[in-house]
């Protein structure tokens, strides 16, 4: 059973890389893929009426689960999410639970009641690795808003700084351009300061 939790949260995993990478669907293929996932369940809870007994509730289940994992997934690829994406980590594990136990079933007295405690060991691994997921998901969001504002403050600070930065150049230049003008005497001087406030705006 540990090697089928493994193999469980491994599939996990590789969902959420997948869920988060996928290409949006459009509108048609949402509606045609939807469509096609019930088809696909009908035929499979169809199929299951080939078994009797416990091997028949098996495969309902399983018809069941994997209705719902690819009802998540499409979900997912329809309305890309870091939530729609955790979702079919939700979704997994409850229907691997399901069916864990429903196979369960086939046996009796302690190897049946350890048979429950490891698939409600494996859904508890499961939740908890999908849980993980949410928080570390929602904490790398939180950091990459962080950077954005800093970086947005930096920028605005860096601006200022240029803006008084340039202020200051200008201010410079004004008063060397008027004390040039010291040079001259009457209209010429007149001229040459009003010529200096107006190239640098004073």
């Amino acid at each position: 059973m540990i090697s089928q939790r493994t193999t469980l949260l491994s599939a996990l995993l590789l969902t959420f890389t997948f869920a988060a990478t996928a290409a949006p669907l459009t509108k048609d293929e949402y509606k045609a893929a939807k469509e096609e996932i019930s088809v696909k369940y009908k035929a499979a809870k169809k199929a299951c009426s080939a078994h009797t007994s416990n091997a028949k509730d098996i495969c309902i289940e399983e018809a069941k689960g994997d209705e719902k994992v690819a009802r998540a997934e499409l979900q997912a690829k329809y309305e890309p999410s870091a939530k729609h994406t955790n979702e079919i980590l939700v979704v997994k594990a409850k229907a691997a639970h399901e069916v864990a136990k429903e196979k369960c079933d086939d046996q009796t007295g302690n190897a049946k009641d350890v048979c429950k405690k490891e698939a409600n060991a494996a859904y508890t691994a499961a939740m908890a690795e999908a849980k993980l997921k949410e928080k570390t998901s929602e904490n790398d969001k939180k950091a990459a808003e962080k950077i954005t504002d800093a970086k947005s403050t930096a920028m605005d600070k860096n601006a200022s700084a240029q803006k008084s930065a340039n202020t200051d150049v200008r201010d410079a230049n004004y008063k060397t351009a008027i004390e040039k003008c010291d040079a001259f005497a009457g209209d010429v001087k007149n001229n040459c300061i009003a010529d200096a406030k107006q190239r640098f705006g004073k």
